[in-house]
């Protein structure tokens, strides 16, 4: 199959362009390389098959050309991370809505089978715990401008969801939960990655709020096999499922394990919200995933450990700093 993935030089699409190559497959990759980078494709650059433009998910014109010569659209590109939303509302809403909106419209000339990237951040500040695909959604004000990226992506599942139901798209939305592993940069607030790089350095790892707040950390192979595997299921189209590991861990505690992997003598250091981010910021006490969907349709779950996600990410920090 030809592939075309939007966002591919980015953290889960380099590693999945690498996978579908390695299967034998033409990938043809979009991205404007303004999280992405281009050496994050370095092991694929001259494998047959493969193409890589450097361009925008909101030229329309662009996105329609590499569309109409794939089999499959895999739609990854995004403004993501807490951080960079919080920072720039109005282009990441741009980028969001309107870069899916391109790649929606450029899959339905040919009826494209098409996955759509989406984020745990649509459950906002639901309480029932796990979250299942079909629960009821609760989003923050709209002053909190944190709400911003949540109601974007779901605002592309409705869209996505619209084409499936009135134009019979071949649609599956991922919605990602925190996942991390190696060529994931702490640029963008990213948790692990600025942790690990803070206990090499031996600096103090900085704790929001009270440390309490739990998450879910899933290893970016889980997520390649579960793209890999919904792929391969006609019965996925039409549906939303959730990527996700759910071994649950606190931020403190997240702290601690990496202190531990490390060996490092850092600190544990909290610090409020306020002093890292704009006002119209506010956190979720926990997100727990509920991934018996995905296993039901797939016959797969995510089980990679968040020790073997921490040994990755620390093994690859300190390979680019010469082993140290």
């Amino acid at each position: 199959m030809h592939i075309f993935i939007t966002g591919g030089a980015g953290f889960i699409g380099s590693h999945l362009t690498e996978k579908l190559i390695a299967e034998g497959h033409a990938v043809t990759v979009l991205d404007d390389l303004s999280t992405g980078r281009r050496e994050n494709l370095a092991a694929v650059e001259s494998a047959p098959g493969f193409t890589f433009v450097e361009g925008s998910i909101l030229d329309a014109a662009l996105v329609q050309r590499l569309t109409d010569k794939a089999d499959f659209v895999i739609h990854l590109a995004a403004a993501v991370g807490v951080k960079l939303i919080m920072d720039e509302p109005s282009r990441s809403i741009l980028t969001n809505v309107g870069g899916t909106e391109n790649v929606l419209k450029a899959a339905l000339r040919e009826k494209t089978p098409i996955f759509i990237a989406s984020t745990s951040e649509v459950y906002g500040k639901t309480t029932k715990f796990p979250f299942r695909e079909d629960d009821d959604l609760t989003i923050g004000a709209t002053k909190n401008l944190r709400w911003s990226y949540a109601c974007a992506k779901t605002l592309d599942e409705f869209l996505a969801l619209a084409y499936a139901r009135e134009a019979a798209l071949p649609v599956v939305i991922l919605r990602f939960f925190n996942t991390t592993g190696p060529r994931q940069t702490g640029r963008y607030g990213m948790v692990v990655p600025n942790f690990v790089e803070a206990a090499l350095d031996g600096r103090p790892l900085l704790v929001h709020g009270t440390g309490e707040q739990s998450r879910c950390f899933g290893h970016v192979h889980d997520a390649v096999e579960a793209i890999l595997r919904l792929m391969k299921t006609p019965d996925a189209f039409g549906q939303v499922f959730n990527v996700a590991n759910d071994e649950e861990v606190t931020i403190r505690g997240l702290a601690e394990a990496v202190i531990a992997a490390t060996g490092s003598q850092s600190a544990i250091q909290l610090i409020p919200y306020s002093d890292v981010y704009p006002e119209g910021f506010e956190d979720m006490a926990r997100r727990l995933p509920d991934v018996s969907k995905l296993e039901r349709f797939t016959g797969f779950r995510p089980r990679l450990p968040l020790a073997r996600v921490i040994s990755d990410v620390v093994s690859e920090k300190r390979a680019a700093r010469g082993g140290a």
